[in-house]
């Protein structure tokens, strides 16, 4: 049960980024960070984070735009799925082979997205120096290790 939500939670967070990050229009110079779309701002904490270079970070930038043209029909096709999921719920009369198709077309979307946000985290990691890649790669385990470890949490109950 634990690992059915943590993958659950892991792909909506996953998703999440790829979607900031595909369908930011701009990037921001290193030191400008504004409340803009969060793929900004990470791009902006990575920046930081790893002391990009201004070359480092026009090819992230161009990296990301090169995604938005398939990443932005996968969210409408997300975001069409699961608005005919909720039409289902709300109509009054469940259909569970209906539901199951609109599961199983939005499994084969979310599996695209995270191949798309694979291909594109890979071209970004390689415009990575060794160094910048080793702290990346440190940076992510600890967030990893923080997430795993909130996840062991028992959940808290409202009374």
């Amino acid at each position: 049960m634990k690992s059915s939500r943590i993958a659950v939670v892991g792909a909506v967070l996953a998703i999440t980024l790829v979607a900031a990050l595909a369908l930011s229009q701009t990037v921001k110079p290193v030191h400008m960070h504004d409340h803009g779309m969060f793929g900004e701002h990470m791009l902006g904490f990575f920046a930081d984070y790893l002391n990009l270079t201004d070359a480092q970070q026009a090819q992230i930038k161009q990296i990301m735009d090169n995604q938005k043209s398939t990443v932005r029909p996968l969210f409408q096709q997300m975001g069409q799925s699961h608005q005919a999921m909720r039409q289902l719920v709300q109509s009054g009369s469940f259909d569970e082979a209906k539901a199951r198709t609109i599961a199983t077309q939005q499994a084969q979307t979310m599996i695209e997205l995270e191949v798309q946000k694979a291909k594109m985290e890979s071209a970004m990691f390689q415009v990575l120096t060794p160094d910048q890649q080793s702290k990346m790669v440190e940076f992510m385990n600890k967030r990893q290790q923080r997430f795993m470890k909130h996840m062991q949490e028992p959940p808290t109950q409202n009374q």
